[in-house]
């Protein structure tokens, strides 16, 4: 039987967790790089998942705490979802993905880790990119490193500000 070693995981499975959300504290600190924040726009930000289920995996998410679709202001909504529209754009073009898995968990049940503020998931997906490693050993392998392929997205909106 082989072995998967992943050290920096025992870190998060036994520290404390932090209660604070990180979709209104990481953007509102200036460290862009640091929290992988690829894009800002007037409302609504993109950031990489730091646990993501491939590279790439971005969850786009409004400034202002808000737990529904339905309390984000038409400006809000629309500049959200144009966020999403060119995050799909730029890992098409940077990433070349097969296809895309793009969703919102509202509440615990349905699967969201920050359920009291609404973000978007654009998960990348690629012919194969399925094995038995989910299945037999409940793992899952991401072949690139988040800083890697953080400094390939930025580099690929190609310094454009706004969304």
């Amino acid at each position: 039987m082989e072995h998967l070693w992943a050290p920096w995981r025992m870190e998060y499975i036994l520290g404390e967790k932090d209660k604070r959300c990180i979709f209104c504290e990481k953007p509102g600190q200036d460290t862009d790089g640091k929290n992988y924040i690829v894009r800002r726009g007037e409302r609504n930000f993109s950031m990489l998942n730091i646990y993501p289920y491939n590279p790439g995996h971005l969850m786009v998410a409004p400034y202002r705490h808000v737990a529904s679709l339905d309390k984000l202001s038409d400006e809000e909504l629309l500049e959200h979802f144009r966020l999403v529209s060119r995050s799909v754009a730029l890992l098409t073009r940077v990433l070349r993905p097969s296809g895309f898995n793009i969703g919102i968990n509202l509440g615990k049940v349905a699967g969201a880790g920050v359920e009291d503020h609404i973000h978007t998931h654009i998960v990348p997906r690629w012919e194969g990119d399925t094995n038995f490693m989910p299945v037999i050993s409940d793992a899952k392998v991401v072949p690139e490193a988040l800083a890697d392929t953080y400094a390939r997205l930025v580099e690929g909106f190609g310094g454009e500000s706004g969304v």
